[in-house]
């Protein structure tokens, strides 16, 4: 057995890991790189011998290197979960247009390529990566509660060893989709550590957050600004806005406004895969609410009224609540938002996510007093929030549940996708408990 890491080691970036063994070798994601990772996109390792590729979730710092890969000549299954499987063409569709400059068909002809590719696969059903060897390499997703769609993945061996890949875990009690829940076998865990020495504020207490920033936008004006994920995030943010909304908590004279085509496509995913939903989350469907399409949700659609309402905002000053990509302001119409409206006092920053070293988030979460937008300096005189209650990221406290609920022990903890210092702090933790970490 052996593990390459050829991405998202020691970094929260780039997740790409490939699993060789008994003959054969499988890719484990195949992210983008981002922030201080500035490494080359092209695949720089051989492919040949990889039996297929298997997707834990579509977030883009796991499958953004897809295209490169099939530029090296990649042609074998992509094994994903359904809702992945219907989310990976909407989420690389701008990454081909803005990163490789490809026009509409040329990057249809792309996406159509992977589309033949993609193998959807259950939940808890294992499955050989080649039907050609029975007594080889199995595979099986679980849910993660990261995003929809989003699994950790068992590798069953040969010998009737696992091997399980973490991808991304998902925190506790989030009302939206389920917990995750430990493997019932891990020999060997790779783990990701991106809040491995951070504990998030409890879920319970983000909405009422949320509603004292809005209340402190309305009585003083100003326009509330949420850097967020178009899978994920988004979908949390429009869940708990909907529950202010039903309890009276939020004026009705606030606009709420979704700006990302992107997210709009992946809400509609949201809506067609009910059956991935939490237990609250269908209770609300169950009394015929609409917690991801509500009558106060203003979407913007094209360019021309983005740049309207950027200027409206700006002029006026009035308050509104806007919800647009990306989540670590690298790009995106949250970038419009922020270059208008940072210098101006009134204006509420709500960091919902990670923000990666060198992005343009973790800037503005540091604290600078001026940051560097479209080649133009920009004052940053806005309030700036943290609600790590809104993280997809399970914290410290969730990691630890997940690997203590394994039983029998790992025989090794892999530690991935994480910064060094966080690493060596969850480390020394695991080690504390009695686990034996590589």
């Amino acid at each position: 057995m052996e593990i390459i890491h050829h991405g998202g080691k020691e970094t929260v970036t780039g997740s790409c890991h490939e699993f060789r063994s008994n003959g054969q070798a499988v890719l484990i994601d195949c992210g983008l790189f981002q922030g201080a990772d500035t490494r080359p996109l092209d695949i720089e390792f051989d492919t040949k011998a990889l039996g297929a590729l298997l997707f834990t979730h579509t977030h883009i710092d796991h499958i953004g290197r897809l295209p490169w890969l099939l530029a090296n000549g990649f042609n074998k299954p992509i094994y994903c979960t359904a809702a992945t499987a219907e989310l990976i063409p909407l989420m690389l569709e701008d990454s081909l247009k803005l990163q490789l400059g490809l026009k509409y068909k040329q990057a249809q002809r792309v996406l159509n390529r992977i589309r033949k590719l993609l193998v959807a696969k259950e939940y808890n059903q294992w499955f050989p990566i080649d039907v050609q060897q029975p007594d080889g390499l199995y595979a099986r997703f679980q849910p993660a509660g990261h995003i929809l769609g989003s699994a950790y993945i068992e590798l069953q061996l040969p010998n009737q060893e696992v091997v399980v890949f973490s991808g991304d875990l998902g925190p506790s009690n989030t009302p939206l989709l389920p917990d995750p829940v430990s493997p019932e076998r891990a020999d060997y865990l790779l783990i990701e550590t991106t809040y491995g020495d951070n504990k998030h504020e409890e879920i319970a207490s983000r909405a009422a957050r949320l509603k004292a920033i809005i209340d402190r936008s309305l009585q003083d004006g100003g326009s509330i600004l949420i850097p967020a994920f178009s899978v994920g995030r988004t979908q949390e943010l429009l869940f708990d806005i909907e529950q202010l909304i039903h309890d009276h908590d939020i004026d009705i004279r606030l606009p709420i406004i979704l700006d990302s085509p992107m997210a709009q496509k992946v809400t509609r995913s949201y809506r067609r895969f009910k059956s991935l939903w939490g237990q609250e989350a269908k209770q609300r469907l169950q009394a015929h609410r609409h917690p991801l399409a509500f009558d106060q949700c203003i979407t913007v659609e094209d360019h021309r009224t983005h740049q309207r309402l950027v200027n409206r905002l700006k002029s006026t000053g009035e308050p509104a609540l806007v919800v647009a990509a990306s989540g670590m302001c690298q790009g995106g119409r949250i970038m419009d938002y922020l270059k208008a409206l940072l210098p101006d006092q009134r204006t509420d920053v709500i960091l919902a996510g990670y923000q990666a070293e060198g992005t343009l988030g973790r800037a503005i979460q540091s604290g600078d007093k001026q940051v560097r937008i479209d080649d133009e300096y920009v004052e940053v005189n806005a309030h700036i929030h943290t609600m790590s209650g809104y993280s997809a990221h399970a914290d410290k406290t969730d990691l630890l549940r997940f690997v203590e609920g394994i039983d029998p022990k790992p025989k090794q903890v892999h530690l991935i996708h994480g910064e060094p210092q966080t690493q060596a702090y969850f480390a020394q933790e695991l080690k504390q408990r009695g686990y034996l970490v590589k």
